[in-house]
């Protein structure tokens, strides 16, 4: 599992680190995004949805994690 820290960034930076973490991901990896907005959050899943990864986001306290897996 690789994990990226979008925490204390800016919209679209998460949604851009994502993309570009995306790109390098084999068939059945997962990518772990660590988030502190409910904006990014949500960016984050929806982008990860229409690039046709499966997402979901859990929420821990002020941290939000959204965990990305290749199909």
């Amino acid at each position: 599992m690789k994990t990226i820290d979008t925490t204390g960034l800016s919209c679209p930076e998460p949604v851009v680190r994502t993309r570009a973490a995306l790109q390098n991901l084999a068939a059945g990896e997962v990518l772990q995004v660590l988030v502190d907005t409910v904006t990014a959050r949500e960016n984050v899943l929806r982008t990860a949805r229409s690039l046709n990864y499966d997402a979901v986001a859990a929420d821990q306290g002020s941290s939000m994690t959204v965990t990305i897996t290749k199909k």
